[in-house]
């Protein structure tokens, strides 16, 4: 596996040079760290594959391994699959270390409250993109029962008994939905969550809960209202799966955002047509031309023509189906180098615009306003060192690189493998000049 903590290394590439060729999809992040978590209410062996090789996975098999599970992580390099165990689960409080290291691991309260009927957990980390307050995610919990008090950096929450509950969140928080969805399977009786999440991994967790024994509606209200109905089950009746996880559609966006900076023809294999709908409206109303092949599940972006990208003038980041805030800043970097001008609202988290400042050491000319950014695109970026200071900020960084004059050093980039498990590789393998460096 990737090595969990390090970030001195850096991405080194000359710009200036266009993308051409086929590359793969890994598999979803968002998807599959939820879907790890799930494991814990499991009283057996699971089987995901098409896991991504990336440090938050490593993070989320170290937090299951310190509850007792037993991870098997050996085969996840070559044929990205992990087999979890946690029929010798036990231990109730979190280590620190991960925790700290990655938000995703509040989701783990819902399973261990399901599962043990007790968590401890310090607040958790991740990237810095704003405030990230998690009190969706104990509203959802409390109205499943759960007593929840805090000492110091810690959060304990505890249930003799879960029961269903009518939970109305008052923002479609995926991370609380999913947290949810985990304590009510197992709850004593019928939840219902109006206005949840309709992410596509809130989907994927509900299918995989499902294959293993859980009840759980989300047809019919659910695509149109956020809707989920879930009825509890007897622990016992949940069993072992073998699942495998969709294809990253972030990381899809972020490889589009790149050919179109770079310019060039570029496919891109094992992809998840359906979920990219307004991602793919938006580069094509840019200039941009896209081939869609379903029965392929592949997707080519031809950005050759540089005289025709020009920037949409107005953007802004919603819940799915909209445009994702994850792609927001590769979306920034692509702008620099399209012409006209953009104004890109942030609408899910504060101060995501952390990548500006470094933007416009490369050239480029951005002002903020609130939570709108105003790209004055068209401008030469020359490369520069750089450094990233989250997840897709890191990415965009290196997007920005492939179309600046001469070299940019992307520093830090050990937040980038949080999310893709080989960027430098997959952009080599289209042709750029581009590798890591110590």
């Amino acid at each position: 596996m990737t090595q969990f903590g390090r970030n001195d290394e850096s991405i080194r590439m000359e710009g200036k040079k266009p993308l051409s060729g086929r590359i793969q999809i890994q598999g979803s992040k968002n998807a599959a760290l939820p879907i790890l978590a799930a494991c814990m209410l499991i009283p057996g062996k699971c089987v995901l594959r098409g896991c991504p090789n990336i440090t938050d996975i490593e993070c989320m098999c170290n937090l299951l391994t310190s509850t007792g599970a037993e991870v098997d992580t050996k085969n996840l390099d070559t044929a990205h699959k992990i087999v979890i165990d946690t029929r010798t689960v036990r231990e109730r409080r979190l280590p620190e270390k991960y925790v700290s290291a990655m938000r995703s691991s509040v989701v783990l309260m819902g399973a261990m409250l399901g599962r043990l009927g007790e968590v401890c957990v310090n607040y958790p980390g991740g990237c810095v993109i704003g405030e990230r307050p998690i009190n969706l995610h104990l509203y959802g919990l409390e109205q499943l029962g759960a007593q929840i008090w805090t000492e110091g950096n810690h959060i304990h929450a505890y249930a003799d008994e879960l029961k269903g509950a009518v939970i109305d969140f008052p923002f479609p928080s995926v991370g609380a939905t999913q947290n949810a969805i985990l304590a009510a399977v197992t709850a004593q009786g019928t939840t219902i969550i109006k206005n949840a999440s309709r992410e596509p991994e809130v989907i994927e967790l509900c299918k995989f809960l499902n294959m293993a024994g859980a009840a759980i509606d989300y047809a019919g209200t659910f695509f149109k209202s956020g809707r989920i109905v879930i009825h509890g089950v007897e622990l016992s009746r949940l069993h072992g799966v073998d699942y495998t996880v969709i294809s990253d559609r972030i990381v899809a966006g972020t490889y589009l955002f790149a050919a179109l900076a770079a310019g060039g023809t570029v496919t891109l294999e094992n992809i998840p047509i359906g979920q990219l709908g307004r991602i793919c409206d938006i580069i094509t109303e840019m200039g941009v031309g896209i081939v869609v092949d379903e029965a392929h599940s592949e997707m080519t972006i031809n950005a050759c023509d540089r005289d025709r990208i020009k920037n949409l003038p107005y953007i802004e980041t919603e819940v799915y189906p909209a445009f994702p805030t994850d792609l927001q800043s590769p979306l920034l970097a692509a702008a620099c180098v399209a012409k006209g001008e953009l104004r890109l609202r942030e609408r899910i988290f504060s101060s995501r615009f952390r990548i500006v400042e470094e933007l416009k050491r490369m050239g480029a000319e951005i002002t903020v306003e609130g939570d709108t950014a105003i790209v004055t695109g068209g401008r030469e970026l020359e490369g520069r060192t750089v450094i990233a200071r989250e997840l897709r900020g890191g990415a965009a960084l290196v997007i920005a690189g492939l179309s600046a004059a001469g070299i940019t050093t992307v520093a830090d980039s050990g937040y980038i493998r949080r999310g893709y498990q080989d960027i430098v590789g997959d952009l080599a393998a289209l042709g750029a000049r581009i590798g890591c460096v110590e």
